[in-house]
């Protein structure tokens, strides 16, 4: 059997060194737990970054993982395959969207919704091509979602950055309706940003964005990637704010339930990819999308939004308490389970590594907060014991 130390030489001698990994091998999960090759256990409150909102090896997504399994696992899309009929249809009825075309990530789910607006673009708008995304964005490592993406720290190595996207900054409806030009075919933004720093926006700015782009006749798209599938308390985060309903919307993270799966969806009115427009091999996997129709089906049959807007309050509330005792905490902000604690100094990965070491896996989203994004049905209990662990390692600064 190998050791732990074993495994780190073999990451160390065949993979690509592109990330700095904590710690631990882990090699089983369940639930809100996942457990090292040397048998020390995680209350994990990153969630594979926001996938598992159903926790680990939940029973009921598994089960339908194994009954695929032994069924049929791939085909091409050429023909009809049963799963990704049964996620499209759960997606459309729970949602303001017509038509759902799967793929294999967020990044290429941001890739399909821009190639439809571009498309939208040609044939509505005299040839207009540009996207507008804002700034602390994040939608992905492709090189046209780098350029999408507006955050330096990812573009700066990969520059020229593909023309056709232009950032400005968040929550801010003027900057948008400055750069739009005869060339804008559509805006791409975040309901809450997460990897930008957990950004939550004014009650009415998305509301306002959507009406601008519709006086402009271009796309109102949003990014659910991090925010989808009930991350935010509601199934889709747009949900939270009233009046608002995207032309397109893209999905992934969560969607699979821990299968590589993702989405873009529009309204019937702007799905003008035809026949040959558009495609992938992997995408609509029989087995991807089975996991992520057992997860969609779950999780509104159980209410699970409801529980992690609930949850999450409490778990606001529990940092606020935090913040009134410790000085360097300067903001608590988040919306359902996608929260952010801010703090005047850069300790993040300080506490990120004592964190580790008391068992409790957390992400350092900026050098200065912390993010926390649990599954959705951690229970009160196992956040109280994340928020004591956070506690004892604050006394120290």
């Amino acid at each position: 059997m190998k050791s732990t130390q074993d495994y780190k030489d073999l990451e160390k001698k065949y993979y690509m060194q592109v990330v700095n990994r904590m710690p631990p091998v882990l090699v089983t999960g369940k639930g809100t737990v996942v457990t090292d090759t040397e048998g020390k256990d995680y209350l994990d409150f990153t969630a594979g970054w926001a996938v598992l909102n159903l926790g680990h090896s939940h029973d009921f997504v598994t089960n339908a993982i194994r009954d695929q399994a032994g069924k049929i696992i791939q085909m091409s899309n050429l023909f009809y395959t049963t799963p990704q009929l049964s996620l499209a249809k759960t997606i459309v009825d729970n949602s303001d969207v017509d038509r759902v075309f799967f793929c294999n990530s967020g990044a290429e789910a941001n890739e399909g919704a821009s190639k439809l607006a571009r498309k939208w673009g040609k044939k509505k708008l005299n040839g207009a091509f540009e996207i507008i995304t804002t700034l602390n964005s994040f939608h992905g490592r492709t090189q046209a979602m780098m350029a999408a993406t507006g955050q330096p720290h990812y573009q700066a190595n990969w520059k020229p950055l593909m023309p056709g996207f232009v950032n400005v900054e968040y929550n801010n409806l003027k900057q948008i309706e400055d750069a739009y030009n005869d060339n804008t075919c559509a805006v791409l933004i975040e309901p809450v940003q997460g990897e930008g720093g957990v950004n939550v926006p004014d009650t009415d700015y998305l509301r306002s964005v959507q009406e601008f782009c519709k006086s402009k006749n271009i796309l109102f798209m949003l990014d659910e990637v991090q925010t989808g599938m009930g991350r935010l308390g509601t199934l889709f985060g747009y949900q939270r704010f009233q009046g608002v309903e995207p032309d397109v919307m893209t999905l992934a993270k969560a969607l699979g339930s821990g299968a590589p799966l993702g989405a873009f969806c529009s309204k019937e009115f702007c799905s003008v990819l035809e026949p040959g427009d558009h495609g992938s091999t992997f995408g609509g996997n029989a087995l991807t999308t089975a996991s992520g129709a057992a997860a969609a089906e779950f999780m509104v049959d159980n209410n699970i939004p409801e529980l992690a807007l609930e949850t999450g309050k409490y778990m606001m509330e529990s940092l606020s308490q935090l913040m009134s005792k410790y000085q360097i905490i300067t903001e608590v902000r988040g919306m359902g389970l996608l929260i952010g604690m801010e703090m005047n100094k850069d300790i993040s990965g300080d506490i990120v590594s004592k964190s580790l070491e008391q068992g409790l896996l957390i992400n350092a989203v900026r050098p200065n907060m912390i993010r926390f994004m649990p599954p959705l049905n951690v229970s009160k209990q196992e956040v109280d014991v994340a928020l004591n662990i956070i506690d004892s390692i604050l006394k120290d600064f």
